[in-house]
């Protein structure tokens, strides 16, 4: 069963930038879509980004483009997260997920493969 496991979180200044891995244990992620969402403290959780199988499709929250971009490398069986211009207010847990297709990515009811996640904080 596959398994995914975020890495790359820590502690930034604002205006940083960080990038998160997400990698695959007992499977291939290059059959998925894959996304990335976020929660931050006391509040509900949030569509990042998305990108199909191949990666030549990306998706992203509104207000998030252009500062975030999701890439994926299939041979490395790994999908990131570059964040850069980073906000106090995009301190979060940020989870990574698997889906079908990219149009499923955004619904996070819909998904059924989880990381554990990995927490980013962003200081002032």
């Amino acid at each position: 069963q596959v398994q995914l496991v975020e890495s790359g979180g820590g502690l930034v200044q604002a205006g940083g930038s960080l990038s998160l891995s997400c990698t695959a244990s007992g499977g291939t992620l290059s059959t998925y879509a894959m996304g990335w969402f976020r929660q931050a403290p006391g509040k509900e959780g949030e569509f990042v980004a998305a990108t199909t199988s191949s990666g030549s499709i990306t998706d992203y929250s509104d207000s998030m483009k252009g500062r975030f971009a999701i890439s994926r490398d299939n041979a490395k069986n790994t999908v990131y997260l570059h964040m850069n211009s980073l906000k106090p207010e995009d301190t979060a847990v940020y989870f990574c997920a698997a889906g079908a297709y990219i149009s499923v990515l955004r619904n996070a009811h819909a998904i059924r493969l989880w990381g554990k996640g990995t927490l980013v904080t962003v200081s002032s």
